[in-house]
């Protein structure tokens, strides 16, 4: 059952900044009708709850240790835990599907999808399937396809992480040894395996065209991931593949803006202060107006981090660094309802010690997800 009541003391996020204003909550909803039981929040922030366009933090609880893959179904419930105690009420699961084998194999991407289909039901975080697709492997391409029917997957990115470079000079590429072995496969067989899809690397534009069109026809939304170029981008935007996942040149997230097309950077890139290996700063791109959404990648805890780390310094004011993390992603993934705290939204919230910024309480769609501390005591209190 979703609560039923009114925040009061605390200094509430609203799209034009913060304010000293009661919060009243009903039926999973933020409404403007005033509800009778009060919980003082004072000394608190209360701000939309987060919006993750893409992570694959969740990876790490369904295999925290090599072989320890048994229970898909545990490991989501735990990392549903995580994602509520760092604010997020709505999570994007980027799952592979790669030649690469492993938890990034096909068959682990099916484990994956129906874990999630048969704990869904008992999650009250908005877990949203996503399946990373790496382009070379044209034969998989129909089965990819079925995937996509069979689990509802609304949200598909495409990558190519073939290191074309050495195999086109006819090179091991470096670790495979390394790789194969860890999925169990022998190294010879892997680098064949490589070496094929590297062969046919022509046939893929062809192939992704009508692949594109017949994903577009299904309404599944699309993205680009790692792009460097404005043609690049310019391909992608003319196959209905609409929003640029971590672009890596300020050329291609401006290629992105100008075909009106939706820009997601890592948060972790902001918290680091730049990019791990090199590419263009997110803090660069937010400061030139070329950000969408920030989003987890790798690293929950950094969602709210960034977000404070923008307001902090003065790239922009806390309700637009704040927007990076909620309305933002929210609005590119199609969630009209969630993202902000106005009248009719879902009740998706995060609330804040005012003072250091621990995250307190997560409430997601009216219910609570996480709680502790001073918080807990009033609302149990």
């Amino acid at each position: 059952m979703s609560l039923s009541l009114r925040l009061t003391g605390a200094r509430v996020l609203l799209p034009e900044g913060l304010a000293d204003t009661d919060l009243n909550l009903a039926g999973g909803r933020v409404t403007d009708a005033r509800q009778p039981r009060e919980v003082d929040l004072s000394g608190f922030l209360v701000l939309p709850g987060l919006v993750d366009a893409h992570g694959d933090g969740f990876e790490k609880h369904l295999a925290p240790r090599r072989g320890a893959m048994k229970d898909i179904g545990q490991g989501l419930i735990a990392a549903e835990a995580e994602l509520a105690a760092n604010g997020i009420t709505t999570a994007v699961l980027a799952q592979f599907y790669s030649w690469e084998g492993g938890m990034r194999g096909p068959d682990f991407a099916e484990r994956v999808f129906s874990g999630l289909e048969d704990v869904r039901p008992r999650l009250d975080t908005t877990l949203i399937a996503q399946l990373r697709f790496e382009t070379p492997m044209l034969d998989d391409y129909n089965a990819m396809q079925a995937m996509l029917r069979r689990f509802t997957i609304p949200y598909v990115v495409f990558n190519d992480h073939l290191p074309h470079d050495a195999l086109e000079k006819g090179k091991r590429p470096p670790r495979l040894t390394g790789q194969a072995l860890r999925i169990g496969r022998n190294p010879e067989k892997h680098l064949e395996y490589m070496q094929g899809l590297h062969a046919r690397i022509g046939e893929v534009p062809a192939a992704l065209e009508t692949l594109t069109q017949a994903l577009t026809a299904q309404g599944i939304r699309m993205g680009s991931h790692d792009d460097r170029t404005q043609a690049q981008r310019d391909d992608w935007h003319a196959m209905g593949v609409r929003l640029a996942e971590f672009p890596e040149t300020q050329e291609a997230a401006e290629a992105a803006r100008a075909t009106g097309d939706g820009v997601i950077l890592g948060a972790p890139n902001v918290v680091r202060g730049g990019s791990h290996n090199g590419n263009v700063s997110a803090i660069d791109l937010a400061a030139m107006g070329l950000c969408d959404a920030l989003a987890s990648d790798y690293h929950y805890p950094s969602l709210r981090r960034a977000a404070f780390l923008l307001a902090d310094g003065g790239v922009c004011d806390l309700a637009g660094a704040w927007s990076l993390v909620s309305a933002g992603p929210a609005r590119l993934l199609g969630l009209d309802d969630r993202g902000g705290l106005t009248p009719g939204q879902r009740a998706d919230i995060v609330i804040l010690d005012a003072t250091t910024r621990d995250i307190c309480a997560t409430i997601s769609g009216g219910r609570i997800t996480h709680l502790r501390g001073e918080a807990a005591a009033r609302f149990l209190g």
